[in-house]
């Protein structure tokens, strides 16, 4: 399946898969993105997985909106890979 990103405003919606191979178009599309919006929401809800490439990918733009004091959501229940990240993070 492939990747894609669709947005509306400040939602995005990723749907596919995400890894090594098409990371770099989540990394450009959200690249700047805290130099335009104040709140982000991004739905995960259609990623079928994501290798640890794409979990970098999020954590780093997780890491940009604190660093800029800035609003990200992450919504959805579509990665384990992720969600165990974040888990780990949290109990580290």
């Amino acid at each position: 399946m492939d990747f894609k990103i669709s947005h509306c405003n400040n939602f995005f919606k990723v749907k596919g898969i995400l890894n090594k191979n098409n990371v770099s178009l989540f990394n450009d599309e959200f690249n700047n993105i805290f130099d335009r919006v104040n709140n982000l929401t991004i739905s995960i809800q259609d990623i079928i997985s994501m290798d640890k490439y794409g979990v970098e990918a999020i954590a780093e733009l997780h890491e940009r909106a604190l660093a800029k004091n800035k609003k990200l959501s992450i919504i959805g229940s579509g990665c384990k890979e992720l969600y165990d990240h974040f888990k780990t993070e949290t109990a580290a």
